[in-house]
């Protein structure tokens, strides 16, 4: 069985930090592109940033290039995203995403990132 489960979202002050989780199960981890998505509201979904798979390639939407750092642990089957200097414009929510060749495709429920004084 699939699982992707985020965690590590929450409420934090303008130029603070979150590090958000995604613990996968089910599927060969390391063989799968992982994705961070975010939605806000009544907005479309948009990809923030992604990662892999082996070759290492990482790539950010320009709204978070030089804030948020993605990063991976093959071994916990585990991506992270570690959101620094956030903004009220991230608020959102946080979503995980495991693709692989575009005919596997598998997501997270969410976890909710509110940036606010």
């Amino acid at each position: 069985q699939v699982q992707l489960v985020e965690s590590g979202g929450g409420l934090v002050q303008p130029g603070g930090s979150l590090r958000l989780s995604c613990a996968a199960s089910g599927f060969t981890f390391s063989s799968y592109v992982m994705r961070w998505y975010r939605q806000a509201p009544g907005k479309g979904r948009e990809l923030v940033a992604r990662i892999g798979p082996t070759d290492g390639y990482i790539s950010y939407a320009d709204s978070v290039k030089g804030r948020f750092t993605i990063s991976e642990d093959n071994a916990k089957t585990t991506v992270y995203l570690q959101m620094n200097r956030l903004k009220p414009e991230d608020t959102a929510v946080y979503y995980c995403n495991a693709v692989l060749a575009s005919v596997y495709d598998y997501w997270g429920q969410g976890t909710q990132v509110t940036v606010s004084s």
